[in-house]
């Protein structure tokens, strides 16, 4: 069995994301979303914003 990650691209949509999955013969078996922060500096103090989420899926050969 042959697993493989793929990330969501900015200009593409979750479904987009699927597509070329399938294209490429993976079936998805995992979702994962991660966020993404900035640091913001507050006077002295540094702190973490998310700016957005990051989404994957992890995906398994398909057997053929």
């Amino acid at each position: 069995m042959s697993k493989k990650w793929f990330d969501v691209e900015e200009h593409e949509t979750i479904g987009d994301c699927l597509d070329r999955m399938a294209n490429e013969g993976y079936t998805p078996v995992r979702r994962m979303e991660e966020p993404v922060f900035k640091e913001v500096k507050d006077g002295t103090s540094v702190k973490q914003e998310p700016v957005k989420q990051k989404i994957r899926f992890q995906g398994l050969k398909s057997e053929q």
